[in-house]
């Protein structure tokens, strides 16, 4: 672990392994403001009811809004409308969801982008889709399809995960959430609580492991997932995700090819209505947390920091935490996870982004959302 030499904004214990019983509360320590804060903030704009970003090569920032926008910011801080947007099911936590861009985005200009669509009888369920970013004499989105689509589609207005991330070799990652249902996650017919790896096509490769069934065959890659929200590759190319645990037990998970991360049979949280789930433990053949949080943060978002602005926290997490209202830091070596820091942000943190400077962008959560920049401290 890395002791950096500025104040550590909050004591956390650390979880690295399987273990049998609930981590007690954290010490009654406020997290740092500002005065110890080891970066720079500076506000560069606001938006209504943000959900993702994703910049372009260039230094502008693809942005999408809950509500169905899809804003386009240059590094000057104007804010231009992308036409061509889908229609989306906006209501509880759906709406428009994630967005990123193609690999080879310089030369094909594909954008990706997730979104919850309504069905019949009053369902509804994730999607994504892909599109190229055209900019004439305004940016707008052409030729948008969906190749992917969350099944099965099911009533209510949680969990739906939909975040994006492209494998170092473009294999397309897709996280799905188990829409409050439980059993879903470990159900092979469906995508709920899987996470799902594609072809940038959104086809299913003949290498996946052998773990899904009718409507899901050949898309899933891990299963047992409740609400993964945060989904990033490292500079190693390990495949790392935050999710929200129930009542407690939110975790960061390395994403293991064919793993079952367990629930709703195991977590280190409890149901909402206080009936136990039984911990991680060891031999149980669920994979196990690296990290964990009881009380929860409530994870919204993670990126894996790769910039040379904050050279210490090269190859770390970054966690968005909502209900936290917090930035979060994880301490990555190799496949061990040890937290760190966590930052009191004074706001729910929606999306944690890394900037082409090597910059960390924050996005608050809902009406009046400020973007975040930080920078070191001058």
């Amino acid at each position: 672990m890395r002791i950096l030499p500025f104040l550590i904004a909050l004591p956390l214990l650390v979880q690295v392994s399987a273990c049998t019983a609930k981590e007690p509360p954290p010490p009654p320590t406020k997290p740092a403001r500002a005065a110890s804060l080891p970066f720079r903030i500076e506000e560069k704009g606001q938006f209504d009811q943000p959900w993702a970003m994703a910049f372009l090569p260039d230094g502008r920032a693809l942005i999408t809004e809950k509500k169905g926008n899809l804003k386009l910011r240059a590094a000057d801080g104007s804010v231009r409308l992308v036409a061509g947007t889908p229609t989306v099911y906006f209501g509880g936590q759906g709406g428009f969801g994630d967005v990123a861009i193609h690999p080879r985005f310089a030369e094909n200009r594909l954008v990706y982008l997730s979104w919850v669509e309504k069905g019949d009888g009053g369902v509804s369920g994730a999607v994504v889709g892909r599109a190229t970013l055209v900019e004439d004499d305004a940016p707008k989105l052409e030729g948008l399809s969906v190749i992917w689509r969350q099944t099965p589609k099911v009533k209510g207005a949680g969990h739906f995960g939909h975040r994006i991330a492209f494998a170092p070799d473009g294999m397309l990652f897709i996280s799905s959430g188990e829409r409050q249902k439980f059993e879903p996650a470990q159900d092979r017919t469906g995508t709920l609580g899987k996470i799902v790896r594609l072809h940038d096509d959104g086809t299913s490769p003949n290498d996946n492991p052998g773990l899904s069934e009718g409507a899901a065959r050949g898309q899933i890659w891990s299963l047992g997932h409740r609400n993964p929200l945060g989904l990033a590759f490292d500079p190693e190319g390990r495949l790392w995700n935050t999710e929200m645990g129930p009542a407690g037990g939110d975790e960061l998970n390395l994403v293991k090819r064919a793993a079952n991360y367990g629930y709703p049979i195991v977590s280190n949280g409890t149901h909402y209505d206080g009936k136990n789930i039984p911990d991680h433990a060891r031999g149980d053949g669920f994979e196990a947390p690296k990290a964990w949080w009881n009380p929860g943060i409530s994870p919204g978002s993670l990126m894996i920091y790769s910039g040379t602005l904050f050279p210490r926290w090269a190859g770390d997490a970054f966690i968005g935490a909502l209900g936290g209202t917090a930035l979060v830091r994880v301490d990555l070596n190799g496949e061990a996870a040890t937290k760190a820091e966590q930052w009191d942000m004074g706001a729910r943190i929606r999306e944690v982004e890394q900037g082409p400077d090597g910059a960390i962008w924050l996005l608050e959560d809902g009406e009046n959302a400020k973007l975040l920049r930080l920078t070191p401290p001058r």
